[in-house]
């Protein structure tokens, strides 16, 4: 047998043991949200809630975990942008178009009228004729609105990778009806304080005159 082969397999079953037990809820977190439906990941999640916020926390990377409404997400501060001694971006962010934006508002506010009227499911399920019927009523103009349909589907794919709606296969006659769900991490990413921001910055890109 060669001594250096078996150096290296002892080597690689120690470091295979020192492999924290919630290593996969760290993976999971940089790659996405975790919701409570995935029971073994959350379950993993509450257990070393701690331990996962330090390892976080040392590159500058903050855990969200609402145990309420049932998700958890990654965030960094906006600082890390401006600062040059901070650590690089881990979460990426992109700029959204007005209609993107315009959906998740729609969307917030949707689910937000959702908990209010309903104390027995967490879920809000909507459609794409939903949410564009809703939005077409910020287009009065003819063209602006011909432009939005043209494009509306996606508009829907963008807010979808955002992590804002899941698609839901269902049986109906409509093929080109999709229904979605409203995922519940909108309401920590766009809270209150965003949600007015946003809202005070389309008015005043509606007040702008528009060029030619």
């Amino acid at each position: 047998m060669n001594p250096s082969t078996t150096t290296t397999n002892a080597e690689f079953e120690l470091s295979n043991d020192s492999i924290p037990p919630y290593s996969i809820v760290i993976v999971r977190l940089l790659q996405s949200v975790i919701y409570d439906e995935d029971r073994k990941l959350w379950n993993l999640l509450i257990t070393y809630q701690h331990q996962i916020r330090q390892h976080f926390a040392v590159i500058g990377v903050e855990l969200h975990l609402n145990e309420q409404e049932g998700f958890a997400f990654l965030s960094q501060p906006d600082e890390i942008d401006t600062e040059p001694n901070q650590a690089a971006r881990l979460v990426r962010r992109m700029p959204l178009s007005y209609e993107v934006t315009l959906l998740c508002v729609i969307l917030r506010e949707a689910l937000e009228e959702f908990d209010v009227r309903n104390t027995e499911s967490r879920k809000l399920f909507v459609t794409n004729q939903d949410l564009k019927e809703r939005i077409e009523l910020f287009f009065k103009d003819k063209a602006d609105k011909i432009r939005l349909l043209q494009r509306f589907d996606s508009y829907i794919n963008t807010v979808a990778n955002l992590g804002f709606l899941k698609e839901v296969k269902v049986r109906g006659f409509d093929d080109e009806l999709k229904t979605y769900e409203v995922m519940r991490v909108i309401k920590a990413k766009v809270n209150n304080d965003i949600l007015e921001q946003i809202r005070e910055k389309m008015q005043s890109e509606k007040m702008k005159p528009k060029t030619k």
